[in-house]
């Protein structure tokens, strides 16, 4: 049964080197899953039509477990994948609970007291990795208000629990079957450690309440945006919140030009926002699936489950920046030292300095500006060859901008992604201007995270930048 997957097909085309270890990996799993776990499996399986695609199989498995349902979100809009797979994969982004309710009433109920005065509806409204939306509404002021309860999933605790308690074997499976295999030895143990930790914080109602409370004050001033608000009967156990009417996002039927303004809005606000800020610290949604981001009645962008996200200090904003610099100037040694500030490998080794020379050979060869989608390459190359320091929080920046990314081709958005992000960027550049006028040289204590001596340095590199331009061309086509 488990051949009929087609789990293989989960591994794109230029990484199916990787694909004996990622099924042999997943088997491993699944075989040291308790004994009922397994049971409920199978049984899921039997139940589907006998002519059910592979894909619907495969979708059906990942459902069942916490970690998958959530690997299966995250490669939903991945375009490599067959868009059949996709199509499939997407229906886990927000799947219509089919969960008993009384166990979901039960625990409301209990963490609300007697006399609460809600009426909890009888059907819930949807299902994610961990958890299931239970629709409520109660009178204030005259007139009838409606929210919604986020509550656990009965017993999904137990089940990530179980999952999460196996990873450190699976780390040891995938170092000993790699290298068996010939891959390269990656930090397997360091990033399934990353995975545990940031996959227990799905369960964890509490901090995502706090995580809106925070996104819902910076983005105050959003006008095209809607975090819901919270409500005053959250608790450890679930999160009150106002209900958001409409459709998801990638469902809504668009006007022509709609999809692009939406894009522009997505990428303005959950991206550039926080990226171009002088804070120490800046807060990214992490989970920007295509089930999270429903477009409101009102136009709005509602943005939904802020459990997990990621923290970029200004430190690891300005290498990024850097590294951006470095590929707009081909400037190798310039890329080399903004990823060693990052922790990736030391500046001055053999395999970074490579892969950077491929990278802006691609860049070249492109004939198209710098990108995101060429940086968060870069990054993936260095991790496939071993790189350590891939912190956990750059790593799930790096998720959500490829999940975004993916919701934004699927709006058929005809302008490129980064150009809302490069225009904050130019836009918080003029209001500098005269904070510059007064700063140290090499202070980059600024929202776009450059000094004025980079800046200096930028406008002096006109000539070496076409010189390396031009010796790069070169190169390829004497090569080719």
């Amino acid at each position: 049964m488990f051949d009929a997957l087609g789990v293989d097909e989960l591994v794109p085309a230029p990484l199916a080197a990787w694909r004996p270890l990622v099924v042999e990996a997943l088997g491993f799993f699944l075989d040291r899953l308790p004994p009922q776990r397994l049971e409920a499996i199978v049984a899921d399986q039997f139940a589907l039509p006998i002519e059910a695609p592979a894909e619907a199989r495969l979708v059906a498995l990942l459902a069942r477990c916490p970690t998958l349902h959530k690997l299966g979100q995250v490669l939903a809009r991945r375009p490599e994948l067959d868009p059949e797979l996709r199509r499939h994969l997407q229906t886990l982004e927000s799947m219509p609970s089919t969960r008993p309710l009384a166990p979901l009433r039960a625990r409301i109920e209990a963490s609300l007291g007697a006399g609460h005065g809600l009426a909890l509806a009888d059907e819930a409204l949807a299902e994610g990795s961990v958890a299931v939306v239970l629709p409520f509404s109660w009178h204030e002021g005259g007139r009838r208000r409606e929210g919604v309860f986020k509550v656990l999933k009965p017993g999904v605790e137990a089940e990530l629990a179980d999952e999460l308690a196996l990873l450190p074997s699976v780390a040891d499976f995938l170092e000993r079957r790699a290298a068996q295999l010939g891959l390269p030895a990656l930090d397997y143990r360091g990033t399934l450690a990353s995975v545990q930790r940031l996959l227990a914080r799905e369960i964890r109602l509490d901090r995502e309440q706090a995580h809106m409370a925070e996104a819902a004050a910076f983005h105050a001033d959003d006008a095209g945006l809607l975090v819901p608000a919270l409500l005053p009967w959250c608790s450890p156990a679930m999160t009150a919140m106002d209900r958001v009417f409409g459709p998801r996002l990638t469902d809504a039927a668009l006007a022509p030009g709609q999809g692009q303004a939406l894009a522009d809005t997505l990428v303005r606000a959950l991206l550039a926002r926080p990226f171009w800020s002088g804070e120490a610290e800046a807060m990214f949604h992490g989970d920007l699936h295509g089930g999270n981001l429903l477009l409101a009645d009102d136009g709005r962008l509602a943005v939904l489950d802020w459990s997990l996200t990621a923290r970029l200090g200004k430190a690891e904003r300005e290498a990024l920046v850097a590294i951006a610099l470095g590929a707009l100037t081909l400037d190798a040694a310039r890329i080399r030292a903004a990823l060693g500030a990052l922790g990736m490998l030391d500046a001055d080794d053999p395999a970074l300095a490579g892969a950077v020379e491929h990278a802006l050979d691609r860049l070249v060869a492109s004939g198209r500006p710098i990108g995101f989608d060429w940086l968060v390459g870069l990054l993936d190359e260095l991790a496939l060859l071993g790189a350590s320091g891939f912190g956990e929080q750059l790593a799930v920046f790096r998720k959500s901008w490829l999940s975004l990314a993916g919701v934004i081709r699927d709006l058929g958005a005809e302008l490129a992604a980064d150009l809302p992000l490069l225009s904050l960027g130019l836009q918080r550049f003029l209001g500098e201007m005269p904070a510059r006028m007064f700063a140290a040289p090499d202070s980059r204590a600024f929202a776009t995270h450059v000094s004025n001596a980079d800046l200096i340095g930028l406008g002096a590199s006109a000539w070496p930048t076409s010189l390396r331009y031009w010796s790069r061309l070169l190169a390829a086509d004497r090569a080719a």
